[in-house]
Formats: structure tokens, sequence, C-alpha cells
């Protein structure tokens, strides 16, 4: 990722309805969510939605699909796992007291394994 991408991503995601919109579109897995559903759980007008979620997309973070009447969107997981490997490229600095902390957060954040 170029720091020109991890810019607008960051922009993107540095206001607070955009981070709970995509908050809840990472949640809501590959599936996404229509736009009207996003409003009303997070409670705000459609057309203040609508211009967040433009925002989000411009930035590759989220991909909108018209369905019928309504377009669903969903989470670019490819991009929030490029951002996060940009952010901690190079890190730690070998420090193991840093890495295992940053080891500690990402195994709490992993998906359960698939049943067998």
């Amino acid at each position: 990722m170029e720091s020109s991408q991890a810019l607008a991503a960051l922009a993107a995601l540095a206001h607070g309805m955009r981070l709970s919109a995509f908050r809840l579109l990472v949640q809501a897995g590959d599936s996404g969510i229509a736009a009207g559903e996003i409003a009303r759980a997070l409670n705000v007008p459609a057309n203040t939605l609508s211009a967040n979620l433009a925002v989000l997309a411009h930035a590759g973070l989220i991909d909108g699909q018209r369905r019928g009447r309504s377009i669903i969107y969903a989470a670019r997981y490819d991009a929030m796992a490029a951002l996060l490997g940009y952010l901690m490229e190079d890190c730690c600095g070998g420090n193991p007291r840093i890495c295992s902390t940053l080891t500690d957060v990402m195994a709490r954040s992993r998906c359960p394994d698939e049943v067998q």
C-alpha cells in the first residue's frame, strides 16, 4: 500500500459515523448490508449516510452493489488488511515487548476456525 492510499483510508475512517458504518460492515461479513439498514442501525438520515458511504468507497474501504432497489454495501477486507499491514510494517524494531502486545491483539481479533 502506498502512503497516499493509507492517508485516504485513515482520513475516511477519521469520522465517527464513517468509522461506525465501516465497523458495522466489517461485522456483517461478505454478504454486506443494505444502505437503509445501515441508516437505521446508526440512526442517521439516508442522505447523510450516502455521502459518508461515498467517502469510504472512494477510499477503497467498501464496495456497493445494486440489488433490485437497494444498494448493498460490504467491507473490502483486502483493503482493510492492506491498511493494517501498512501500519504494522517495520513495527516494533524487534522489541519483543511491543511485538507480543500486537500479536495478542491480532490473536483476539481472529475469526474462529471453521467447524470441520
